[in-house]
């Protein structure tokens, strides 16, 4: 069977920087932006015009620097917003808008006051305004996660009619479980009439955890487009991680699934986005968590030490990452210990090995890990110093040595 290519649309930018205390100016987003192009994302949701000046100026700004991938900037279903967003959007040579409207029933009762014949006009109506400035026109239904599905239809069905090229099933409050989200995207594809004709896309918050589980069952459902951010970061409790659902189709082949992704680029790209953003990325984070690919279990030192994939069902490299660490730890055993010698340079003995061992226990009983350095005074410690000279590059900068010093 044949792959089915699943396009990544980034939203980092926009969503993404919707995090209190998030706030990027236009050179940072500018060099985002073609982090994420060189990432190999088929859109970049560039920011939401209407809601400031330097949204809008930002938005020009990547226009011009960006020439593969297509930028997309976000409005509401109103006029103004539409209009702004296109003429930020000159620039583009692929401008796509993003336009549209909450669904739900407590959308339309609580947030417009309004009924569902005049929700479905405003869709109808913005998605026509927006064919005005652009031919690439998204449509995004607010939380249809909790939309009926018989109304989310008829409003697919009418927005495709009359020229959405690309609709957006936002599980906006995070509120589905995977099999309810994957079983929405199939009533719309058995269901509306042209679906086959435009790209479905999934767009899931992570309120409960659920975000990338959400979308995994979006695509697997039929969506062809994915809406994630760099991190995960996002509103609230974030957005669907763009590494997570990208090394996932990545990692799993039987899904008969690609992205045009990068994937050795993405811990650069995480990198960027934490710096840039002052969002942190949690140490256990998937994938780019500083301790994703790190072991101090001696069991797990163990077996990684001996074949990697024993405790890793990712290659680090993969995402750009040289190697696993082996973190030295009152949990780690001798293996892991002899290891990280040898990565120095030092090659002992089993009985040396015993003895530093003996003496590594007591430090690391006291410490939460042992660095290169105490490596070094542990083997004074040992009395194993005959050839210390000669190991002075076990260093703080953690190199490892292409000298071999046998310790006997």
């Amino acid at each position: 069977m044949e792959k089915k290519r699943i396009q990544i649309f980034d939203t980092t930018l926009r969503d993404g920087e919707q995090v209190p205390g998030c706030k990027l100016n236009t050179k940072e987003k500018v060099k985002i932006a073609k982090k994420l192009e060189s990432l190999g994302v088929d859109v970049i949701e560039a920011g939401f015009p209407t809601s400031s000046p330097g949204d809008y100026q930002s938005v020009q700004e990547i226009c011009k620097s960006i020439t593969k991938a297509v930028i997309c900037a976000l409005s509401r279903a109103v006029e103004k917003d539409i209009e702004i967003a296109g003429v930020a959007l000159k620039y583009a040579n692929r401008p796509r808008i993003h336009t549209g409207i909450g669904t739900s029933n407590y959308h339309i009762r609580y947030k417009f006051n309004s009924t569902p014949e005049k929700i479905l006009e405003r869709a109808i109506y913005a998605v026509k305004y927006a064919k005005k400035f652009v031919e690439d026109v998204e449509f995004y239904a607010e939380d249809a996660g909790r939309t009926e599905n018989e109304f989310l239809a008829k409003v697919c069905e009418n927005v495709i009619k009359y020229g959405a090229t690309v609709i957006n099933i936002p599980d906006t409050t995070g509120y589905c479980l995977p099999e309810e989200y994957g079983n929405k995207i199939r009533f719309l594809k058995e269901n509306v009439k042209g679906i086959d004709n435009i790209i479905l896309s999934t767009h899931c918050h992570n309120d409960l955890g659920l975000a990338t589980a959400n979308s995994l069952a979006g695509v697997m459902s039929g969506a062809e487009q994915v809406e994630c951010t760099i991190n995960g970061i996002g509103e609230r409790a974030g957005n669907t991680s763009l590494e997570e659902i990208v090394m996932i189709i990545k990692q799993n082949s039987h899904l008969n699934l690609f992205t045009n992704i990068n994937t050795k680029l993405i811990s650069s790209t995480s990198y960027l986005v934490s710096e840039c953003t002052g969002m942190k990325v949690q140490a256990n984070k998937a994938i780019v968590g500083i301790n994703a690919f790190s072991h101090s279990s001696g069991i797990h030192q163990d077996g990684v030490i001996k074949k990697r994939e024993t405790y890793e069902s990712i290659n680090p490299e993969d995402v750009g990452i040289d190697q696993s660490s082996i973190i030295l730890t009152a949990r780690s055993g001798r293996a892991a210990l002899a290891y990280r010698y040898k990565k120095l340079g030092c090659f002992l003995n089993e009985h040396s090995l015993d003895l530093v061992y003996s003496i590594f226990l007591k430090y690391a009983d006291e410490k939460k890990e042992i660095t290169d350095m105490e490596l070094k005074t542990i083997l004074e410690k040992a009395n194993l110093n005959k050839n210390i000279n000669k190991v002075l590059h076990i260093n703080t900068n953690n190199s490892s040595s292409n000298r071999r010093i046998n310790i006997v």
